[in-house]
């Protein structure tokens, strides 16, 4: 028997039907015969960082378990994204679906293609308030606790839940 791990991975699009992104590369995860979903958050608007010159992105986070290695992972999360026409030609720019991998069990990983916890994650509204809503108690391999980053956080009037997870319509900024 293979062991099973646990994942959060972060999801986001900002051109077209952002939407349907989001749920096509759900449904690529969910068809993997080595992923399971367990939860998903609703659906964010957020404003754009970094380069800001562009439309606002829809995210969320999911949990997963799998029995792919981290960079196994990271190689179907690449995978889903060039199937749905991800191009990198401005960072931090526009793109159909973006998938990143927050978290790998408690793991600390340094490669040259990935870091893990994902090296940003700690100041961006986009990816904390959903990962809260997925998994209020999460630890972070540093010791700290989800909510004392959501709470430090200062950008979180940018972050509106767009969509919930039970599917329906809502566009009110968070609240902690």
């Amino acid at each position: 028997m293979t062991d099973q791990h646990d994942a959060y991975v972060a999801l986001g699009s900002n051109i077209g039907e952002r939407d349907v992104y989001l749920h096509g590369a759900i449904q690529q995860l969910d068809a993997h015969p080595n992923i399971t979903i367990v939860k998903k958050s609703s659906i964010y608007e957020t404003d754009p960082v970094g380069y800001t010159d562009q439309a606002a992105f829809l995210n969320m986070v999911i949990k997963l378990t799998t029995t792919l290695q981290p960079l196994e992972l990271l190689d179907v999360l690449q995978g889903i994204e060039d199937t749905l026409g991800r191009t990198r030609e401005v960072r931090w720019g526009p793109r159909t679906i973006d998938l990143d991998i927050l978290l790998y069990n408690k793991e600390n990983i340094k490669l040259e293609r990935l870091h893990v916890p994902h090296p940003r994650m700690f100041e961006r509204g986009f990816v904390l308030v959903p990962l809260y809503e997925v998994d209020q108690n999460l630890q972070f391999p540093n010791g700290q606790d989800l909510q004392h980053y959501v709470r430090d956080l200062t950008d979180k009037e940018g972050v509106r839940k767009w969509k919930r997870s039970s599917g329906a319509d809502e566009s009110a900024p968070f609240e902690s």
